[in-house]
């Protein structure tokens, strides 16, 4: 890896742009993919390797390559800093998520109720227009309160996210999906909603219904969630 190379991957890391470093053996040839002066079939096969997160050796037009998938960490918004988000925090940390926490209420959204976690206390359509999420970013919104669920919701439907959720019943779900209709969303966008939120594992404490959200948001990164759920 020459320099050129190792400034245009920091580049590419703190614009959350995927990319994928491919180096030939033996010889060390080397290219951040994609690019249109690598070898064919090698862009196929990073795009591949890339979606699926994978890292390996793989044989191309018989050379032996070793392709570095480097995709941007999966992120997990929170907004809501109830109890939930204080059990749902760690839990999306320890599967490799980087969290952020939104709540203006700054006496909710603060660092000794979230240690070690990253929080906004602006609010929340304002924090994800700031964050502008990706295709790698889930958002779940926790505080059942139109006032704070709404904007993100609405800036989480326009946006990439692989993954959003909302807390609440199927009642409150009801009206919540009215009043998005009111603001322009069509059936299909609004089917992108988990809620209520969660897979149903008879949660019933806050532990527990974090626990449902994060195996859903996992479920929902690896492929393994239907059009509902």
């Amino acid at each position: 890896m020459n320099a050129a190379q190792l400034a245009a991957l920091r580049e590419a890391t703190e614009a959350r742009r995927p990319v994928a470093f491919a180096t030939r053996l033996p010889d060390g040839a080397a290219y951040i993919l994609p690019d249109p002066a690598a070898p064919a079939g090698l862009a196929a096969e990073a795009a591949s390797m890339l979606a699926e997160d994978r890292t390996g050796t793989v044989q191309i037009g018989g050379e032996a390559w070793f392709i570095e998938s480097r995709n941007p960490a999966p992120r997990a918004i929170i907004v809501g800093a109830v109890h939930i988000a204080q059990s749902l925090a760690p839990l999306a940390v320890s599967m490799g998520f980087a969290v952020t926490v939104i709540d203006p209420r700054r006496s909710f959204a603060s660092a000794d109720r979230f240690p070690g976690v990253a929080t906004r206390t602006d609010w929340p359509d304002e924090a994800l227009d700031v964050l502008v999420p990706d295709r790698r970013t889930a958002i779940v919104t926790l505080t059942h309160d139109p006032k704070l669920d709404d904007p993100a919701l609405i800036r989480a439907l326009a946006s990439d996210a692989f993954y959003i959720g909302a807390l609440g019943s199927r009642q409150t779900h009801a009206k919540r999906l009215g009043r998005l209709r009111d603001a322009g969303f069509a059936e299909m966008a609004l089917a992108r909603i988990r809620a209520p939120v969660g897979l149903d594992i008879g949660a019933v404490t806050a532990p527990e219904i974090a626990l449902s959200i994060i195996a859903q948001m996992v479920a929902a990164r690896r492929g393994r969630l239907g059009a509902t759920a």
